[in-house]
């Protein structure tokens, strides 16, 4: 379709994606400009993507027929299948697209255009549904901008690169032996890497670096802050891409936590603040540090609320083996303007740039429900005032218990089963994820615990077998 013949938002849009180029959102388009869009680029199948309450992105693929149907929010799934979901006799959802995500993939699949939309998930009534992820975010930005607030966040990702068997199943064999910021011989996956940021930016990313990370195979690609919507979207769609382009070399790549043994794990560190009226309310060129009540309360809220939500944050029986002495992770529920062991930081940046730093999370949490749980916990520090402590700027692994429980810091949660426990108890992080998320994350994740703790590892058979 020539481009003159499409009008609105889409002129502009289709004459940037004529270059190659796609735009980080389409907002104010209509759905004439995204079957205009589609029909141009001659886009057959569409993706209905979203997220289960687990993570994991699932969708329901459409022929071009269906495509006005779609973008009227008139497509039912069986949700009786997905994780966390509803039960057979409740089963029919919606789906229904957010425009703004409209992305045409920068590849062919079986040598056809595909493209993609993000949807909301709602009732065959059109009501909200309350396992939804991205209806989570959405109610607690809700929040915040009803007290005047919008929160901005950026994730930054870790990953790593394996080789794969014969079969082409993954190993843990790691195809370079490159450490922080390497570059090749030593990091071999400097190619693949470039292939993932390309990928990124013909998606409308703006990619800001990408590196060679601490352990063997393991590497960073970071992307522009924006709005927590937008952010927790683009993290679902990055573990996506960076999945799909390792494949075509021949590569697993894994967000898992900790896949390797003696090694760096992999973490999510969230940066976060609040603005209004366009200024950093984070920020007080005044006070102590440079640090407004607003953001003191707010990392008060953060600490407070930290072993409730790191159930959340890090999801997975093996999160809690990243969360361990000696490998860079946070162990302690602490705060600091310089050293990097307590698990908030607030980097040296001031003015629009001020912002705390949350280590604890890893890439394996639904990015929706991390987000939506620590500015849960962030506004219910500003709202009750909370206490903030003293930022404890020596290295917190050195100190003592003594020294420790004289500061008032904490230990986070030693394994999963524990911060379920502590979930539990947490009613602000409870009414945070809803009543029906909180009861099937709690469900799916006793489960994950119960067949983790009867299964024999090989550890133990090591261990064990022949002395005993």
């Amino acid at each position: 379709m020539p481009t003159s013949r499409v009008a609105g938002p889409g002129a502009r849009i289709l004459r940037r994606m004529t270059t190659g180029e796609q735009p980080r959102g389409l907002e104010g388009a209509t759905a004439r400009d995204i079957l205009e869009l589609a029909a141009a680029a001659d886009v057959k199948f569409l993706r209905l993507q979203f997220t289960d309450i687990l993570g994991v992105i699932k969708n329901v693929e459409i022929p071009r027929s269906q495509f006005a149907k779609a973008l009227a929010g008139d497509i039912l799934f069986d949700g009786s299948s997905i994780e966390g979901f509803v039960r057979v006799e409740e089963s029919d959802m919606l789906l229904v697209p957010d425009l703004a995500t409209f992305r045409i993939f920068p590849w062919t699949e079986t040598g056809a255009t595909v493209a993609r939309l993000i949807c909301d998930v709602r009732t065959p009534e059109g009501a909200e549904f309350p396992g939804d992820p991205r209806a989570v975010l959405k109610r607690q930005l809700a929040r915040a901008h009803a007290l005047g607030y919008t929160m901005l966040a950026g994730m930054e990702a870790e990953f790593f690169l394996f080789r794969q068997d014969a079969t082409g199943a993954p190993t843990t064999e790691t195809h370079d032996v490159g450490s922080y910021f390497d570059l090749a011989p030593a990091d071999r996956g400097e190619e693949a890497r470039r292939a993932i940021v390309d990928a990124l930016e013909r998606l409308g990313f703006e990619v800001e670096a990408s590196h060679h990370e601490v352990a063997p195979g393991q590497h960073e690609i970071d992307f522009r802050y924006a709005d927590a919507l937008r952010t927790a979207d683009d993290l679902s769609t990055f573990r996506f891409v960076v999945k799909t382009v390792a494949q075509r070399f021949g590569l697993s790549a894994s967000f898992m936590p900790k896949p390797l043994v003696g090694r760096n794990g992999s973490g999510m560190h969230t940066h976060q603040s609040l603005v209004a009226n366009g200024t950093n309310v984070f920020h007080d060129a005044q006070a102590e540090w440079e640090l407004s009540r607003t953001a003191l309360h707010y990392i008060g809220g953060l600490l407070r609320h930290a072993r409730g939500y790191c159930a959340v944050t890090n999801p997975l029986v093996n999160s809690y083996k990243r969360l361990v002495p000696g490998y860079e992770a946070p162990v302690h529920v602490a705060w600091s303007l310089r050293n990097r062991s307590p698990m908030l930081r607030i980097p040296a940046r001031r003015g629009m740039g001020t912002r705390v730093e949350h280590r604890l999370p890893d890439p394996s949490a639904n990015p929706y429900l991390a987000l939506a749980v620590m500015l849960a916990a962030g506004l219910d520090g500003i709202e009750t005032k909370a206490d903030w402590r003293e930022p404890v700027n020596t290295n917190i692994w050195e100190m003592s218990f003594r020294e420790r429980r004289r500061l008032r810091i904490d230990d986070l949660p030693r394994d999963l089963n524990e911060a379920c426990d502590e979930l539990e108890k947490d009613d602000v992080i409870r009414a945070a994820l809803g009543e029906h998320i909180t009861e099937h994350f709690l469900a799916a994740k006793r489960a994950e615990w119960a067949e983790y703790s009867g299964a024999v590892h090989g550890w133990e058979i090591e261990r064990y077998l022949a002395k005993y």
